[in-house]
């Protein structure tokens, strides 16, 4: 728990659901902060600092010590605080739902981290995917290239273990995975992966991943053109369960 929150909550009087509607945002928002690993938004701690009378590193100490690189900070905090989260991938599985054989395979096979951090990342990937095993964690919508699910990362028995995990995880009922068939030819999604977040307040927040590090993006009418793709990718995308199925054959093919 975040005993300095709690503390300050309690010395001025305010509950979660009143220092939600002070900050302006949704109560189980506020609520989530009490979890010392759900930092808020950069502006949302000003807000309740400032609220709370408190100075912001006395609630929230400085955040310069987490694992992730400091580029990355910016859009795990948005993914933290979604309600919906759509991802699309077209050449491995989204982070948040990498097993840690799989994702170590990921992490060390680019050659772009040095083999000394690659576990570091690797626990900062790990440590992610709790926002899926929160009581209520976001709505995860996926949509990947079936090249993903042929491409031997890590080798058969890693992919073997990757997809018998994913059909795991599409078990339940607020994760989603949709296959993009590869006899589909030109679509939006060659142009590469992205992330859309939606927080409980209706904003929207996209994320872009290139070579070097990723993109956190918020203009207008950026965000139109990835919701554009995503419609585009979602559109060509097999059903769940037709991907489900689909996944499930190609584990078998993992031998």
């Amino acid at each position: 728990m975040n005993d300095a929150l709690r503390a300050a909550l309690h010395d001025t009087g305010h509950t979660t659901d009143s220092l939600a509607a002070e900050v302006g945002v949704d109560p189980k928002t506020t609520a989530r902060w009490l979890h010392e690993e759900r930092i808020p938004h950069p502006r949302h701690r000003a807000a309740a600092a400032a609220v709370l009378g408190r100075d912001i590193g006395d609630i929230w100490a400085d955040t310069s010590r987490r694992r992730e690189p400091i580029w990355f900070r910016p859009w795990q905090e948005i993914e933290r605080e979604a309600v919906s989260l759509r991802s699309y991938e077209s050449m491995v599985l989204p982070g948040l739902l990498q097993t840690e054989a799989y994702a170590r395979a990921v992490l060390g096979g680019t050659g772009l981290i040095a083999r000394g951090d690659v576990e570091r990342h690797l626990a900062t990937r790990l440590a992610r995917q709790d926002i899926l095993r929160h009581d209520d964690p976001p709505q995860f919508t996926a949509v990947v290239d079936e090249a993903v699910l042929r491409r031997p990362v890590g080798g058969p028995a890693t992919m073997r273990e990757q997809l018998h995990a994913l059909v795991a995880a599409c078990a339940h009922p607020h994760v989603r995975v949709h296959v993009v068939p590869s006899r589909v030819g030109a679509y939006a999604g060659l142009n590469g992966p992205f992330v859309i977040a939606t927080s409980a307040d209706h904003r929207l927040g996209g994320y872009l991943d290139n070579q070097i590090q990723g993109q956190v993006v918020s203009d207008p009418d950026d965000i139109a053109a990835i919701l554009g793709a995503w419609e585009n990718v979602r559109g060509e995308a097999l059903s769940h369960w037709q991907s489900v199925e689909l996944i499930t054959e190609v584990a078998q093919t993992w031998a």
